[in-house]
């Protein structure tokens, strides 16, 4: 299995910045790629952006050129790094990890971004 443990939001104002983390832990060998999806109050929940072991990501068009994508596989951490937030980018933001052991989610941290 595989443990996945998010940190990094928070209140913030629009055209500030945020930067998520998430740490894996468990069976991380087995991770094929990491990502980060979002859901807003009412709405399903979406992509956001996703990032391979061997390091392609795949960034959703509504926050392309915001947000960032990255990771540190010696600490089995993923990052989001979002800039110029809008009051849209409101959300609970869960980290995903995809693999040979199945798909996983973590707890979710919330972003609120005021107007």
């Amino acid at each position: 299995q595989v443990q996945l443990v998010e940190s990094g939001g928070g209140l913030v104002q629009a055209g500030g910045s945020l930067r998520l983390s998430c740490a894996a832990s468990g069976s991380i060998f087995s991770i094929n790629a990491m990502g980060w999806y979002r859901q807003a109050p009412g709405e399903q929940r979406e992509l956001v952006a996703t990032v391979t072991v061997g390091g392609s990501t795949n960034v959703a068009d509504s926050v392309k050129g915001r947000f960032t994508i990255s990771r540190d596989n010696a600490k089995n951490t993923v990052y989001l790094q979002m800039n110029s937030l809008k009051p849209e980018d409101t959300a609970v933001y869960y980290c995903r990890s995809r693999g040979r052991g199945g798909n996983y989610w973590g707890q979710g941290t919330q972003v609120t971004v005021s107007s």
